[in-house]
């Protein structure tokens, strides 16, 4: 078995420091990025919040079909879906409490605002692009671990419960585990 994909713990992973930290020009070829195995899911921020004072960050997320997501909201996080390819399946609560679910495919896109319950589930193997507000990014490498392979293919990475918890709680937002959508495959 070979382990080129987890990040040398003593120098970090080999992506750190590509991006800049502040807004400057820079540019990435494919598979470059910061990133982060979360589950089975491969993030790759492109671009932070620091990049942008704080305004957005973009990343993209690859991951095979899958369980749904956990509902959750984002107290103060925008959040985007752009599919790049697959099928990925985002459920959103409103504020009137409709439940509403909508199947994204190639170039379909989502948006869901700030304070608003949803999950998702990714129903055929996507690569999705997201942005979301400034800082929300790091979420990913938060509750994930950073990974030096540039592809899905590796082992998942299963956070414990007080990881999920404190990454919840620096991003602020807040998992809703009794709420279910009537339309999820889980």
């Amino acid at each position: 078995m070979s382990f080129e994909y987890l990040a040398d713990p003593e120098s970090g992973p080999q992506w750190k420091g590509i991006l800049p930290g502040a807004p400057e020009a820079y540019f990435l070829r494919r598979g470059e990025g910061e990133r982060a195995m979360l589950f089975t899911d491969l993030f790759t921020v492109l671009l932070s919040g620091d990049e942008t004072e704080g305004q957005f960050g973009i990343f993209t997320m690859d991951a095979p079909e899958g369980r749904l997501i956990p509902a959750h909201t984002h107290h103060d996080t925008h959040e985007t879906f752009y599919v790049v390819e697959g099928k990925v399946r985002v459920h959103v609560r409103d504020r009137d409490g409709t439940q509403t679910s909508r199947l994204l495919t190639l170039g379909d896109f989502g948006f869901v605002p700030a304070g608003l319950a949803h999950a998702y589930q990714v129903e055929e193997q996507a690569r999705v692009l997201g942005v979301a507000t400034g800082g929300f990014e790091r979420f990913f490498q938060q509750m994930g671990t950073p990974t030096d392979h540039p592809t899905a293919d590796q082992p998942p990475f299963v956070p414990d419960l007080p990881r999920m918890q404190a990454a919840a709680r620096a991003h602020n937002m807040d998992f809703l585990p009794d709420l279910a959508w009537p339309e999820a495959g889980e």
